[in-house]
């Protein structure tokens, strides 16, 4: 069993956006009973509540559903097999705390179409201050990546 984590600041926005659309993927490719998914936010400051109700409004606009439960980052979620980061922040975070950094993947780096000299380079931008239409700009970018997540899955099965 191969195992994703998906890692954003608060567990309520990026992540758990990221974790649906995979596991949607996962399952429309046949993948999805060998990949366990998950989420974590950095922080804990929102343990246990649900997902930002823009995500899940825009999530479902889309035919994305799923319960969600935020959760912080724990020693566990660290052997996971990709730790999948929104941003470099998150990235960096993350590396100081695996024994392979090379687990260690923003997930804009699934996306060949992803420019990294482009301001912002490969993060996906924090939503959670701004507009519905911050969230459909990160969904779009979660989106994206999906092809190339797909293929890391298979390049390993």
């Amino acid at each position: 069993m191969i195992r994703v984590v998906f890692v954003c600041s608060g567990n309520i926005c990026r992540s758990p956006m990221a974790e649906k659309v995979f596991v949607e993927h996962l399952r429309r490719a046949g993948l999805d009973r060998h990949v366990d998914v998950c989420s974590v936010g950095t922080g804990g400051w929102h343990v246990g509540e649900p997902a930002d109700p823009r995500a899940v409004e825009v999530l479902a606009s889309r035919g994305y559903r799923g319960a969600h439960a935020a959760a912080q980052l724990a020693l566990e979620h660290t052997d996971a097999d990709l730790l999948v980061a929104l941003d470099s922040g998150h990235a960096r975070a993350l590396r100081r705390m695996v024994r392979d950094p090379d687990r260690v993947r923003l997930l804009r780096a699934f996306d060949p179409d992803a420019d990294p000299d482009a301001g912002g380079g490969l993060d996906v931008p924090d939503p959670y201050y701004g507009s519905r239409r911050g969230f459909d700009r990160v969904l779009d970018m979660i989106e994206a990546a999906m092809p190339g997540l797909l293929a890391w899955v298979r390049e390993r099965l």
